[in-house]
């Protein structure tokens, strides 16, 4: 075996060890906890959206109300 396929070897051993540490061995492996992560935040992230939409609706009524009763149309 001359240099270059032991380097090769030993690069793809390199490769195959990260694959196991990323996809985990009939476990839930770190690609599958980000994911659960990133549907957390996409989750929460929705629910900031609704709460900042509802808060810009109740606003907008407020200054219709407050407008309405000054007598500025």
């Amino acid at each position: 075996m001359n240099e270059y396929e032991r380097r090769v070897l030993e690069d793809l051993s390199v490769l195959k060890a990260q694959m196991h540490q990323l996809m985990g061995i009939g476990q839930p492996g770190r690609l599958a906890q980000l994911e659960e992560r990133v549907d957390a935040h996409d989750h929460s992230m929705q629910r900031i959206k609704g709460l900042a939409g509802a808060f810009g609706g109740l606003l907008t009524a407020l200054h219709a109300a407050i407008a309405f009763v000054g007598g500025r149309h």
